[in-house]
């Protein structure tokens, strides 16, 4: 089992997007996929059809446990794919999770008890970097990050890093950084050609090739409970987020060699 957390502080980037559409490419590529949802908006959870009724128990409920992973799980309509709804409990998560032991490694525990139930484990993280996002962290084997192409995202992109180094220097020495996705690409707009050629100077081989277009499917498939892949596989977003999803089976050489097997 491969966990990959799916976090930038900056929202509105495109995070839940992400997840979303790379848990439905991974899936229909033959992976066992779960998705956990710990951000308080539930968005994920929204976006893949989960309505608040079959949310009886949640991701908050896997945190304040560490454990009962397994009795939080939904089944998607989308085959292999499995997802930890979020409820509003999250909110007070943050200040819940402060009194407890071992409060950074709430999550890790919790997947250590189901390992091997999933090829690949994707955490969509909140757009902060409080204990949410921490726990996401400590239980990932690697980081992807979404990238907006705009003005601020090597400034909000330094921080994650930083971040990053003192999550392996305290908690997670394995931690690594599997890819930055840049989002929201507009090959119209000259700034946006300047910023991916910027963080490509900077972080080389990190950035993955393939950008996620600007594209109106992506935006309207949550309303409808569907992933864009399904909602309309033939659209720009859909076949980026199926070209990146191939890159990213590329840098897993383990979960590939676990699934041949």
């Amino acid at each position: 089992m491969f966990c990959i957390a799916i976090a930038n502080q900056k929202g509105g980037v495109g995070k839940t997007t992400s997840a979303i559409n790379l848990g439905t490419a991974l899936a229909a590529s033959g992976h066992r996929v779960l998705l956990i949802d710990v951000d308080p908006q539930g968005n994920a959870s929204t976006g893949l059809g989960i309505g608040h009724a079959l949310r009886t128990r949640s991701s908050y409920d896997v945190l304040i446990d560490a454990g009962g992973l397994d009795q939080a799980v939904v089944h998607t309509a989308v085959p292999k794919l499995d997802i930890v709804p979020a409820t509003v409990d999250l909110s007070g998560a943050e200040i819940e999770l402060v009194e407890l032991d071992q409060r950074t490694h709430r999550l890790h525990m919790a997947l250590e008890q189901s390992r091997g139930e999933w090829d690949i484990v994707l955490i969509d993280c909140p757009p902060s970097l409080g204990l949410l996002t921490i726990n996401a962290m400590v239980a990932a084997d690697a980081l992807l990050v979404p990238l907006q192409c705009e003005f601020f995202a090597l400034e909000g992109l330094s921080q994650l890093l930083s971040t990053v180094e003192r999550i392996r220097a305290r908690f997670n020495p394995a931690l690594s950084i599997l890819g930055v996705a840049l989002t929201m690409y507009d090959r119209r707009n000259r700034l946006t050609e300047q910023v991916s050629s910027d963080v490509r100077a900077v972080l080389g081989k990190v950035v993955f090739e393939t950008v996620i277009p600007r594209n109106v499917r992506l935006s309207e498939a949550p309303s409808h409970g569907l992933p864009a892949l399904i909602y309309d596989h033939r659209c720009s977003g859909s076949e980026a987020y199926m070209a990146l999803a191939r890159e990213l089976i590329v840098r897993l050489p383990k979960v590939e060699a676990e699934v041949a097997a």
